[in-house]
């Protein structure tokens, strides 16, 4: 954190000089803001999505129907935060146009069963336009758009996410069998989760 202009901000977690349209492997953790418990609750290990929770977990699955350059690896939905493993298999050149269309048919997926025409806000994401088309970022900014347009449909209008989101480059597979596992024992770690409230008050 530094201080500009008398006041202090976040530094970006984006590594410099790092192509994050380019293919690789990335863990990515997105979370809600103030980590409420939007998702659902753990039960003896097990993670009970809640209809918010359900609306997150097919978004992120729709997340590789609508790109052709996108696999999903492991991943889970915690009750205030998501943790996954997101493969860019190799760059796509795409217009300005293309990126409309595409926004468009991944909110359109998600809006067969909507009966608000009501233009929704995009809070927690980016509007000024400077991320990379097919980007990492690109990506997770459009996942975090249309599930709040569906969420706020639903009648949970108070959700909101956290800015930003914590990604890590895998680089090999060690890496990348720590990551899955890590991810596989979330549930099991929950009461020890630093995003898990009654552990903070402990």
């Amino acid at each position: 954190m530094t201080l500009f202009r008398n006041k202090y901000r976040i530094e970006s977690t984006r590594l410099r000089n790092w192509d994050y349209a380019g293919a690789g492997w990335y863990f990515v953790t997105l979370c809600t803001r103030n980590r409420e418990l939007f998702f659902g609750d753990v039960k003896e290990g097990e993670m009970i999505l809640s209809p918010v929770g359900e609306i997150i977990a097919e978004e992120w699955l729709k997340t590789k129907e609508v790109r052709v350059n996108v696999e999903l690896d492991e991943w889970i939905v915690m009750p205030n935060h998501v943790h996954g493993i997101i493969v860019i298999t190799h760059p796509v050149e795409t217009s300005r146009r293309d990126v409309s269309e595409n926004v468009n048919h991944q909110e359109s997926l998600s809006a067969k069963k909507e009966t608000t025409h009501e233009e929704t806000p995009q809070r927690g994401v980016s509007t000024k336009g400077r991320l990379k088309a097919n980007s990492l970022g690109s990506i997770i900014g459009q996942f975090k758009s249309v599930c709040t347009k569906r969420i706020w449909a639903a009648g949970f209008r108070h959700f909101d996410w956290q800015p930003r989101f914590h990604d890590e480059i895998i680089r090999d597979q060690p890496h990348l069998d720590y990551d899955r596992q890590y991810i596989k024992n979330n549930p099991a770690k929950w009461e020890l989760d630093k995003d898990n409230p009654a552990y903070l008050r402990m």
